[in-house]
């Protein structure tokens, strides 16, 4: 299994949520809209990933995962909508919301935040370490609150 590019999607989002600056140079696209910040992000990923279905200022969504950024700068728990069949989490002010099976490698995940599993009853998420051990276990149904570091890398189903 390939992870290397859905890989290179979540280093340069988890960049975004752990407060590392990406520059705000304001470019216009070629149909004449202005993009910034999350979007660069997201172009950058749409030359290297083919899955990527869209891209806005608070929102990249491709093939098997959506993140979405606080407009007001943070999510509450309370905005932790989770669709049946998806895995969500909120890490340091972004939205996480997993609906493919794969393994995910994540990096910068720190803190607390709440998630969801609102999988298929029974569906088990895995979470590791570094090295590749699991750290814990979510099984479908099941909310609350998690500590994110060290998480390495997660695996929905």
């Amino acid at each position: 299994m390939n992870i290397a590019k859905p890989a290179a999607l979540l280093i340069a989002a988890t960049a975004l949520v752990a407060g590392s600056t990406i520059a705000a140079v304001a470019d216009t696209a070629a149909d004449g809209t202005r993009v910034t910040g999350i979007q660069q992000v997201a172009d950058h990923v749409l030359a290297g990933h083919p899955k990527v279905l869209s891209a806005s200022a608070d929102q990249v969504r491709y093939d098997g995962l959506t993140l979405t950024r606080a407009p007001q700068g943070r999510f509450a728990a309370k905005d932790l909508d989770c669709a049946y069949g998806h895995l969500c989490m909120l890490v340091n002010g972004t939205k996480f919301d997993f609906y493919k099976c794969q393994t995910w490698n994540v990096t910068n995940w720190t803190g607390d935040g709440p998630f969801t599993n609102n999988q298929t009853p029974g569906t088990v998420a895995k979470f590791f370490n570094q090295d590749g051990s699991v750290r814990w276990t979510s099984t479908a149904y099941q909310a609350g609150t998690a500590t994110w570091d060290p998480i390495w890398s997660l695996r929905p189903c």
